[in-house]
């Protein structure tokens, strides 16, 4: 279920975004950039998005899974990443194991 809601993301996004400065077409390709410089030399890839928190109206934490294809032929390997996004920006990326659970949710005082 959670692998179907990842392609209804980009429509909830825009519904979310109408208000802020960030749009879904930015977190869209801030993404595939990320993508295509983490893994410059593969063959093919693509992503799905886990997860999106927001932290303000143009702050956006995204969890991200990449598989992976180096050369054709090659078995795929999958990686997982927690993405800041700023605006239309990268502002940080963290490699997160796969078998983890990530909180994007924004910090609570205490």
């Amino acid at each position: 279920m959670r692998f179907n809601l990842a392609f209804l993301l980009p429509i909830l996004l825009t519904v979310s975004v109408a208000a802020s400065d960030a749009s879904t077409g930015d977190i869209t390709m801030v993404i595939e950039h990320f993508v295509a410089k983490e893994f410059p030399s593969a063959s093919s890839y693509f992503w799905v998005v886990n997860e999106a928190q927001w932290q303000t109206d143009n702050e956006v934490v995204v969890d991200v899974n990449t598989v992976v294809q180096k050369k054709p032929g090659d078995i795929p390997t999958a990686s997982r990443y927690l993405l800041l996004i700023v605006g239309d920006r990268l502002a940080a990326a963290q490699n997160v194991p796969l078998d983890r659970n990530a909180d994007c949710a924004p910090e609570k005082d205490v």
